[in-house]
């Protein structure tokens, strides 16, 4: 079953790119593009793909604002947001998480790449390009945000999937690890989810991050 997507961003050079990229998979398939957010919000809407790819900085709304504006929708909770940036160290990147981005890609990464992370997303897995952990390591290291209190809420089977879910690890990989099965995973994120008021993974990882559960140099 193909996956469908939209794709926005204000050059049209890189639109172009990015739909040679995506064109060559064909279990991809492009539904329209967009060079707005005012103009990416209204065909989201419109078409409902099952991932949308924002460049982060458009005119009229910014990819942020897009993804805020989709994350509040509830007839759109189906929909991912996938957000580009051209460089690691973008300084939106840490408001997109909090937006409700389910991945966060470079614009510079190989087109397999690109083409793994729309899959990975459109299966509700969290995609950062490796640089982009980084930066958000680098930003949440030193902040603990209610820790005993969050964490408290968790089992401690809970807590090791969540630190597993900001590592980036799929379900397949996290269930490789704890000896367990992928529904049993898939029950693990939906009780973290609903315990600590989180939208999807990319927010739990943002939580972990806040958490001090993963830390620069922790693997």
């Amino acid at each position: 079953m193909s996956v469908t997507l939209t794709l926005a961003d204000d050059e049209p050079l890189v639109r172009s790119g990015l739909r040679m990229v995506l064109e060559g998979d064909p279990a991809l398939e492009i539904l329209g593009e967009a060079g707005d957010g005012v103009e990416a919000l209204a065909m989201v809407r419109r078409l409902r793909p099952d991932v949308a790819l924002l460049d982060i900085r458009m005119p009229g709304l910014t990819g942020i604002e897009v993804t805020e504006r989709l994350a509040a929708d509830p007839d759109l909770s189906a929909t991912r947001v996938l957000v580009l940036t051209t460089f690691a160290d973008d300084d939106y990147l840490v408001a997109a998480a909090r937006a409700g981005a389910s991945g966060y890609l470079l614009k510079s990464m190989t087109p397999e790449s690109i083409r793994a992370a729309v899959h990975g997303v459109a299966r509700g897995d969290m995609t950062l390009a490796p640089s982009l952990v980084a930066r958000l390591v680098s930003e949440f290291s030193g902040a603990r945000v209610s820790r005993d209190a969050q964490l408290d809420k968790l089992t401690g089977r809970e807590v090791d999937v969540l630190e597993a879910i900001a590592q980036g690890r799929s379900n397949h990989e996290i269930a490789t690890s704890l000896f367990v099965s992928e529904g049993t995973v898939k029950t693990h994120v939906a009780a973290i989810l609903r315990k600590l008021g989180l939208r999807d993974r990319t927010q739990a990882a943002v939580a972990a991050y806040e958490l001090g559960l993963v830390r620069p140099g922790r693997s």
